[in-house]
């Protein structure tokens, strides 16, 4: 899968890595946190998902990448939901499986899942949240999910 950096280009998921880790050396003393979320659009030729990875310096930044995933049309919301909550957790194990815990295992994750309280999604908060929270991982729903609803949507457009 390639990720992209909006001023730097494609990146391998070796390459965001180093990336990640440069930055978060940078500055030793500041917290650091993972975030992941996907967002999804559909119109009738395809379902366009983006994965956006945040490294959040806590107070002060952060670093962004993002990668699309295309497929056929998926008019289905639940079945949309659970994709984009697949693919951001998927992302989340191909970084550990290429090197990120090395950078530090005291990292907190957060998933963003594009869900909250108010509209259709409601009715899923449940289901996802306990889907990511069961692998170990924060979840966060809107209107704090930014990595989703904002990042990722972004670039779904």
């Amino acid at each position: 899968m390639n990720f992209y950096h909006p001023r730097k280009g494609r990146f391998t998921i070796e390459e965001v890595i180093a990336d990640m880790r440069q930055y978060m050396e940078a500055d030793r003393s500041a917290r650091y946190k993972v975030v992941i979320g996907t967002d999804s659009q559909t119109n009738q030729q395809e379902t366009l998902f983006v994965t956006a990875i945040i490294v959040q310096r806590v107070g002060k930044g952060a670093l962004f990448y993002y990668a699309r995933k295309r497929s056929h049309p998926i008019f289905d919301l639940r079945y949309r939901i659970y994709k984009e909550t697949e693919y951001s957790l998927d992302c989340m194990e191909q970084l550990k499986q290429h090197g990120l815990l090395e950078v530090s295992t005291d990292i907190p994750v957060e998933i963003h899942l594009d869900v909250g309280k108010h509209g259709e999604t409601r009715t899923l908060i449940q289901e996802v949240v306990g889907w990511v929270t069961s692998v170990g991982y924060t979840a966060k729903i809107k209107p704090d999910a930014f990595a989703a609803s904002a990042v990722a949507d972004r670039f779904t457009k």
